[in-house]
């Protein structure tokens, strides 16, 4: 993993933190962030409106390629499991039905924009944007097909 993108590990008071306890806190404290911001919502029908895109973003800007894959991976994997993480509860219904191209593409998206925050070094401020726009599009796309294949 890339032991220098992770922001945390720029910071004087993590240097002698063990590297494996040091993930797996992360992507609990990922996945427990997302389940919070699940909760923030406006109700919509038939998916409300929650602050999950918001930290989806700062996941994917702030974590590894791999760790944010992780830390969404398991944050449906505990939705799957029938926790209450996702925005009206859990279980594998939520997985298949209208909001489950809004939790696909939740994976994907941080997956993008992290992918294209390391590609890009600090002063290309236009790769980050162009990252952030195609994340937010692919975020979307799963999202408009999820609602379409749901009203069928």
């Amino acid at each position: 993993m890339h032991e220098n993108r992770i922001l945390i590990h720029k910071l004087k008071n993590f240097e002698n933190i063990n590297s494996n306890f040091l993930i797996i806190a992360l992507i609990l404290f990922g996945s427990i962030l997302l389940a919070i911001s699940a909760k923030v919502q406006v109700p919509f029908w038939p998916v409300p409106m929650t602050m999950q895109t918001f930290v989806i973003f700062l996941i994917g800007m702030t974590y590894s390629v791999r760790l944010s894959f992780a830390t969404v991976a398991f944050y449906l994997f505990q939705g799957a499991l029938g926790l209450p993480v996702f925005a009206a509860g859990g279980g594998v219904a939520y997985l298949v039905g209208p909001t489950a191209g809004y939790l696909y593409g939740m994976l994907f998206a941080s997956v993008v924009i992290s992918s294209g925050i390391i590609s890009s070094n600090a002063q290309e401020c236009a790769g980050k944007s162009i990252s952030g726009i195609i994340s937010i599009f692919n975020f979307f796309a799963y999202k408009i097909k999820s609602l379409i294949s749901s009203c069928e």
